[in-house]
């Protein structure tokens, strides 16, 4: 994991613009955003992807879930709408292997996938 940039950012090692922090979960502005709104927000415990999820880790995955609603209200996009995305593995676009979620809004997101 000392390789992982996310893990890094939550032992603050790499500096993020944060929005959100508590004992289990960090988000943060992506620093390549695809919307108006567009913040990552991660389990602090480093989890490769949705494929290595495990029982143990249903309290923390659902704090995210719940979460999201604040943070998208903070953010100023519940309203709204926004998007929440999960990518796991390469043909998904997964780019970081720590698992996270894109809360994306503040502007129409079109379709998800255009055919």
């Amino acid at each position: 994991m000392s390789e992982c940039v996310f893990c890094k950012i939550v032992n603050k090692e790499i500096p993020a613009d944060i929005v959100y922090e508590d004992d289990l979960i960090l988000a943060f502005k992506d620093i390549a955003p695809q919307a108006k709104v567009h913040v990552l927000i991660i389990p602090k415990e480093h989890i490769p992807n949705n494929l290595y999820l495990e029982g143990r880790h249903k309290p923390v995955v659902g704090h995210i879930i719940l979460k999201v609603n604040e943070i998208a209200k903070q953010l100023g996009i519940a309203e709204t709408g926004f998007r929440l995305i999960v990518n796991s593995g390469k043909d998904s676009g997964q780019e970081v292997y720590h698992l996270h979620w894109h809360l994306l809004g503040g502007e129409p997101l079109g379709r998800l996938i255009c055919k």
